[in-house]
């Protein structure tokens, strides 16, 4: 039975990854001067306005918004409307305790040298190759059938299509990872060449790309979203160590793929689920401190590293400790 396997990518200038990258670049500004921040923060835009709105508690000063929004989305009109995080949802988090409950799902496959889908690594290395010779709004997908590349999407903004179907042959030509088929199928700007893109065209917002953030669509997702969340956000900081256990995982075992689960309740600071399954054997995580302390001790977590993670989904980059 052939087995299709499709995934997407999106650019650093799509409106939603706008929105993503100033969520944590906010959260990034107030790390830098206090750690212990509580950030939660949510961004909108389209159209000539920014709105930034959530929840911030912190000794940071001079944290200029309106800076970091118009570094990212230009000129703008900025509503700013932020308060401090709940007393009551502090009191849970400064026993230790999750900042809410939630699902985490860890994913590591050996398909890929990331250790992630192909056709997510696929689709996204084909969005950085694109996003080179045009920094502009775009999207990418890839599918495969029976590992092999059969079909391609590729939007890009003030992108001519002639020259945005060489550039894609090209990536095909030079791709090693999969082969392609003789036939693949090429859908370039398939709704027409496009100038107005971004904020210009569409609305944005955080967290609106998960599966993208995350591992593809056919691997689950726990439902919360990553940017803006400092660490004690367990929507993040687990879901980080849950791709941590998975690598740590499919390594010892040298197994083919691995799926973790953890699920919190807020104020609580020990996971209600934390099982691993390894090749379809299920067991029970073992060896690691999964309270919000212990993981953003082990993953150091409290510094300006967000912004970065915003751009091209959080894992199977080098460089970050949940690798």
């Amino acid at each position: 039975m052939s087995k299709f396997k499709t995934a997407e990518s999106v650019s650093p200038r799509h409106p939603d990854k706008i929105c993503d990258q100033i969520s944590d670049a906010i959260l990034d500004a107030h790390l830098a001067q206090d750690p212990k921040v509580r950030v939660a923060i949510d961004v909108t835009g389209g159209h000539g306005t920014v709105f930034v709105t959530g929840e911030v508690t912190s000794k940071a000063t001079g944290i200029d918004v309106a800076g970091i929004v118009k570094r990212l989305a230009g000129d703008v009109t900025l509503i700013e409307h932020i308060a401090k995080q709940s007393p009551e949802i502090a009191h849970g988090v400064d026993t230790g305790g999750a900042g809410d409950q939630g699902i985490m799902v860890g994913y590591a496959t050996n398909e890929t040298k990331e250790l992630l889908p192909l056709e997510v690594i696929l689709s996204r290395q084909l969005n950085q190759h694109l996003y080179e010779t045009w920094p502009h709004d775009g999207k990418t997908q890839v599918t495969t059938k029976d590992g092999v590349i059969v079909s391609v999407v590729a939007s890009f903004q003030h992108a001519a299509k002639a020259e945005l179907t060489a550039a894609v042959e090209n990536w095909l030509q030079q791709e090693t990872r999969a082969r392609v088929a003789s036939d693949v199928a090429l859908h370039i700007n398939p709704a027409g060449d496009w100038q107005l893109g971004g904020f210009d065209a569409d609305a944005g917002l955080t967290g609106r790309k998960l599966v993208v953030d995350n591992y593809g669509p056919r691997i689950p997702v726990g439902g919360g979203a990553f940017s803006g969340k400092d660490p004690s956000k367990v929507d993040r900081s687990a879901a980080y160590a849950a791709r941590k256990i998975a690598v740590d995982y499919l390594k010892k075992y040298d197994a083919k793929e691995v799926f973790v689960y953890l699920a919190y309740a807020i104020g609580y600071d020990q996971p209600l689920e934390a099982t691993v399954v390894v090749d379809g054997d299920q067991r029970q995580v073992e060896g690691y401190d999964l309270s919000p302390n212990g993981i953003i001790a082990a993953l150091d977590l409290r510094r300006p590293i967000y912004e970065q993670t915003a751009r091209y989904g959080h894992f199977g980059h080098e460089g970050f400790s949940w690798e």
